[in-house]
């Protein structure tokens, strides 16, 4: 008997760097969530002393009880990419399972492309929360960790996301990529006034 398809949206790096097994992929975005870098990294894009920033995927009804320093706060789209998983690798890729419709726009018009799917949760311990703009920008500037610079994971979801349609937005993502970046062309004085508003 033939296994459903097994299905995960690809919402921070999977964007870029697609999970293994795939045999199908299409862009997508969700309704009623946000994407934020509120997901401390200690092993990838940080350490356990100087943990990195990465996204996370949350309910946008549970962003706003703790959200007081979101920018954004009207967001509630975002966008990724629906990949179909062989159901034979289903077991080894240690996803939570949550069930959300995803859309895509056909025509200029919104369609459910695939009814359910499977996402990561924000319920873990190392989940942050809100942070000022500012902060943020100047933790992903300095953090590195075994993956590399937290900032090129950053750079590159914020070019994925804006390659996926031409709708494709994200204003967090990219605010925070337009920062990050004067930070790589500022001067000592301009990064220690800004590493002074983040202690």
């Amino acid at each position: 008997m033939a296994r459903e398809p097994f299905i995960v949206f690809g919402y921070g790096s999977l964007i870029f760097k697609p999970p293994p097994h795939v045999v199908a992929q299409v862009p997508g975005f969700l309704k009623g969530y946000v994407r934020r870098f509120a997901q401390k990294s200690h092993d990838h894009r940080g350490t356990p002393e100087h943990p990195g920033r990465v996204v996370t995927l949350v309910h946008k009804e549970d962003w706003d009880l703790f959200s007081s320093e979101d920018a954004f706060p009207d967001e509630d789209i975002v966008w990724g990419i629906a990949y179909t998983i062989d159901p034979v690798f289903e077991d080894e890729d240690g996803y939570t399972m949550e069930t959300i419709p995803i859309y895509s726009l056909v025509n200029g018009e919104e369609k459910i492309i695939i009814p359910n799917c499977y996402v990561g949760r924000k319920d873990n311990p190392s989940f942050l929360g809100s942070e000022p703009l500012h902060a943020l920008a100047h933790r992903i500037w300095i953090s590195v960790g075994p993956s590399g610079l937290n900032k090129e994971y950053l750079y590159d979801l914020a070019d994925a996301v804006r390659h996926l349609s031409p709708d494709s937005v994200d204003r967090h993502l990219f605010t925070l990529e337009e920062m990050v970046k004067k930070l790589d062309g500022s001067d000592t004085l301009a990064v220690d006034k800004i590493e002074a508003l983040s202690q």
